[in-house]
């Protein structure tokens, strides 16, 4: 495969970079101000790079789905607020994204100067990857950076339309996300564990089809277990189960026992006759059974002591989905103790692929101990069953050079 090119490899001095952020973050209903900047700061180092080269920085993003029509409340005003602070550098807000308004604002840059544009899908062409459009925020800049790895399974007007007209590199998120999950998917190490969870099977079955002619072993937690342990005629209550994925179930069982994949599902589950905190809650072992009125909330002490001894030796980790309701504190035990050993994993590469996953670990505090945290949680999964994402697809490529005699 050939080497994506990167910010690196160009010249930013006087140029107008136009840089696709993932700028997609919560809002304050209340306040309206930004109430997780977790994204923000994961674009802050390939912001920084491009002033410090001397570029004049557009910020495209989106925020929302605001179904093409401008609505105040999915402006990114309140997000250019919490960049300023956290870059400690003046951000121009443009309420525009294309127009007279935006082109007068940026000719008017000087080297080392910062514009965020308004939503990109304030335009219905932007979803629609509308070649017009593209063209006319290509028009605002002279080189185009791609550093939205959460919108790369998208095939839209902001990333994958404007590198029609100009120059795609990466930026360094989407470089290192480019580098982990393609390590996961290429050329994982030995053993390769993977820790699947979430909710449904049928939001996962690209990437569990495609894992099993990798992995060495898969881990199931979450909701998604029961459609698994029903496959298995398990009683499993009122759990949340897929009754038309059953079937689905048990063929992946059947083919993971084929290929010698090792299917690990819980061994017991902590169950409650509602989800909510404080809720009568106790320990069921799945041979045994739940019982009716009972629905499975998180994986049991004896299945984390499983997962911890199938993931001692791994040398390639990817998590995706957590074990249980983790957002409510009774239901988090499963996720939060797969997440604390994950952190002590040193030998081993440790990938976290975004949504759920992410968040989870950013509530355990303990981003920082593993190899690596996506930002995408869709695109994420599309790489790990092994697509290939229009977003990275669009960003340019190394010419090797043949040696001419």
């Amino acid at each position: 495969m050939k080497r994506k090119l990167t910010i690196k490899d160009v010249e930013l001095k006087g140029k107008r970079v136009l840089m696709r952020v993932d700028f997609n973050v919560p809002l304050n209903k209340e306040t309206g101000e930004v109430s997780d900047d977790t994204r923000i700061r994961a674009a802050l180092p390939t912001i920084k790079y491009a002033l410090e080269q001397g570029g004049k920085v557009i910020l495209l993003s989106h925020l929302g789905r605001p179904k093409g029509v401008k609505d105040s409340k999915y402006s990114l005003k309140p997000v250019a607020k919490r960049l300023e602070e956290l870059l400690g550098h003046h951000v121009s807000f443009v309420d525009d994204c294309i127009g007279e308004g935006a082109h007068k604002v940026v000719e008017a840059m000087k080297d080392g100067e910062v514009v965020l544009l308004e939503n990109v899908r304030f335009y219905k062409e932007e979803k629609d990857n509308n070649p017009e459009f593209a063209k006319a925020l290509a028009s605002l800049g002279d080189i185009h950076v791609n550093d939205a790895f959460g919108t790369a399974h998208r095939a839209h007007a902001s990333n994958v339309g404007v590198a029609s007209y100009l120059t795609s590199v990466a930026g360094f998120l989407m470089e290192k996300e480019i580098l982990m999950l393609g390590k996961a998917v290429q050329s994982p190490e030995h053993p390769y564990v993977v820790i699947l969870g979430g909710a449904k099977v049928s939001d996962k079955i690209g990437v569990i089809t495609n894992l099993l002619e990798k992995a060495d072993r898969i881990l199931i937690g979450g909701a998604m277990m029961f459609t698994f342990l029903k496959a298995l005629g398990k009683e499993v209550g009122d759990s949340l189960v897929e009754e038309d994925k059953i079937e689905l179930a048990k063929d992946i069982l059947r083919s993971a026992r084929e290929k010698g994949v090792e299917f690990v599902l819980p061994v017991d589950t902590v169950i409650a006759q509602k989800i909510e905190a404080g809720a009568e809650k106790k320990t069921v072992s799945v041979d045994e059974g739940i019982p009716s009125g009972w629905k499975g909330l998180d994986i049991g002490p004896n299945t984390i002591a499983l997962f911890k001894e199938k993931l001692s030796d791994a040398k390639t980790v990817v998590w995706n989905g957590p074990m249980g309701v983790f957002e409510i504190d009774d239901f988090a035990t499963g996720t939060e103790e797969i997440a604390k050993t994950l952190a002590t994993l040193e030998r081993a590469d440790t990938i976290i692929g975004g949504g759920d996953s992410a968040a989870a670990i950013n509530k355990f505090n303990l981003a920082d101990k593993v190899s690596h945290v996506s930002t995408g949680g869709g695109a994420s999964l599309e790489m790990l069953e092994g697509k290939e994402l229009p977003g990275i697809a669009s960003i340019a490529e190394e010419v090797i050079k043949k040696n001419v005699k």
